[in-house]
């Protein structure tokens, strides 16, 4: 059954007009905008928990450790959003259309939820994916205390994923840092 009303499609400067706009934040993909929905007290321990241990390992360097604040287009797809962390080395390259958005992060941090696990972990990777600055994507289970790395394979444009489970850490080779698995499970348990 087809729709008698057709799909409204927006343009990219409708959605940074939205965001200028709004005290909600959204993501934009292929002239969609949807509002992206708060997190629980557990997800936002485990996300500022990873922003911790990064904030720590990296400090002093040319690395910037963000919250989800910070939002980051993908230039080679189109996809606006907020990732729950990300890193950016040496100057961050701002989006020529949305300059409260970088598009240069080295990594992205996601932590899962029920809504957004296989959105996390299939096209938002995918996207994620294409951003030729980027070497790794940390995505944070809300399910079970595990952690999986995917790595840029150096000089490629394959990936690698590695995980880690309870009593592990995570290495993420590209920036000499290292993700205790039970500490940000623990964050959420704290609460």
């Amino acid at each position: 059954m087809t729709s008698a009303f057709p799909l409204h499609r927006y343009t990219y400067q409708d959605y940074v007009w939205l965001e200028e706009e709004s005290s909600t934040r959204h993501e934009f993909l292929s002239g969609e905008i949807v509002a992206m929905a708060g997190g629980t007290p557990e997800h936002a321990a485990m996300a500022a928990e990873i922003i911790g241990q990064l904030r720590e390992q990296l400090r002093g360097g040319r690395c910037k450790v963000f919250t989800s604040d910070l939002g980051v287009r993908v230039l080679q797809t189109g996809l606006a959003t907020y990732p729950d962390a990300s890193v950016v080395c040496g100057p961050a390259v701002r989006d020529p259309e949305k300059k409260t958005n970088v598009t240069n992060p080295r990594l992205l941090v996601e932590v899962t939820s029920d809504s957004t696990e296989d959105y996390d972990r299939g096209e938002k990777l995918s996207h994620y994916q294409q951003i030729p600055s980027l070497d790794a994507v940390v995505i944070m289970s809300h399910r079970t205390p595990r952690l999986e790395i995917w790595q840029r394979v150096p000089g490629s444009e394959a990936w690698q994923c590695s995980e880690a489970g309870a009593g592990g850490a995570a290495t993420v080779a590209a920036l000499g840092c290292r993700l205790d698995v039970d500490a940000v499970w623990q964050a959420a348990l704290d609460l």
